[in-house]
């Protein structure tokens, strides 16, 4: 798929690495809409990006409201050919804390945002990316997910986003192998620490401490490092049912 005929909507569009990939799409000649839902940092996204963006406010766990953002955004671009979802939460907590067990409710939270919005955002652009006249290869679009490094070393106080982000790795395969032969590839990358506003919003010190933990480069992700993956993903049609770690030979220790 060349990028100058990506028409793709985003999840977490208004900020990190979600607005990374529009900037890095948009730059490239392709077309873009935004979703998150924060309204103001989102609209703000979009309208710096110029005509080639769009926003929709929408919560990813709403499965009416996305399939309605799914059928805008195609009018709004002229067609959809790609999800990119980098909407997610993390709320770390230990299984036991002093304020006692874990709350099943933040469980189920994480889990709903990550896992099941990633799911419901992907099938709802899959159904309209089905009814796409293929090109070429036979392709009619392209879906990637966002895992975490933490699905494989996942940290003290990080059973509920490691159960999330193990799902989204789980259900890669199966899905690319439902939507083959639709022309449609499925795709998941694992980024490690990444300088993200989750992250940023920790101290100096902190953040200097969890990039020296990476073996090379020993720094933080930057976004557009994320970006220029996705921008390869969705060039590349040999790239399907797989997930990538992007996370410099990092293997999280246990804190």
């Amino acid at each position: 798929m060349k990028l100058n005929q990506v028409r793709a909507v985003i999840t977490g569009g208004a900020s990190g690495l979600g607005n990374a990939v529009a900037q890095r799409l948009v730059a490239a000649g392709a077309q873009v809409t935004l979703i998150d839902v924060q309204e103001a940092a989102g609209q703000a996204a979009a309208k710096s990006l110029g005509a080639a963006a769009h926003f929709q406010k929408v919560d990813v766990t709403n499965e009416a409201a996305l399939t309605a953002a799914m059928a805008q955004a195609h009018s709004d671009m002229g067609g959809l050919n790609a999800a990119v979802n980098c909407a997610g939460i993390g709320w770390p907590r230990r299984m036991v804390n002093k304020e006692g067990p874990l709350p099943g409710e933040i469980f189920r939270k994480v889990i709903e945002v990550n896992l099941v919005g990633t799911l419901l955002v992907s099938k709802s652009a899959a159904g309209v990316m089905v009814n796409n006249t293929p090109n070429d290869e036979g392709e009619r679009g392209v879906i990637v997910m966002t895992a975490s490094v933490a699905a494989f070393d996942g940290q003290i106080g990080q059973v509920p986003y490691s159960a999330s982000k193990g799902g989204i790795v789980g259900m890669t395969l199966p899905m690319a192998r439902d939507l083959a032969g639709n022309g449609i590839r499925v795709m998941t990358i694992a980024p490690g620490v990444f300088k993200t506003p989750m992250v940023a919003a920790l101290s100096q010190e902190v953040q200097d401490s969890l990039g020296k933990q990476v073996p090379f480069p020993s720094r933080l992700g930057r976004p557009d490092e994320y970006a220029a993956l996705v921008a390869h993903i969705c060039e590349n049609t040999m790239l399907n049912g797989e997930c990538i770690r992007l996370d410099g030979a990092i293997r999280m220790a246990p804190k």
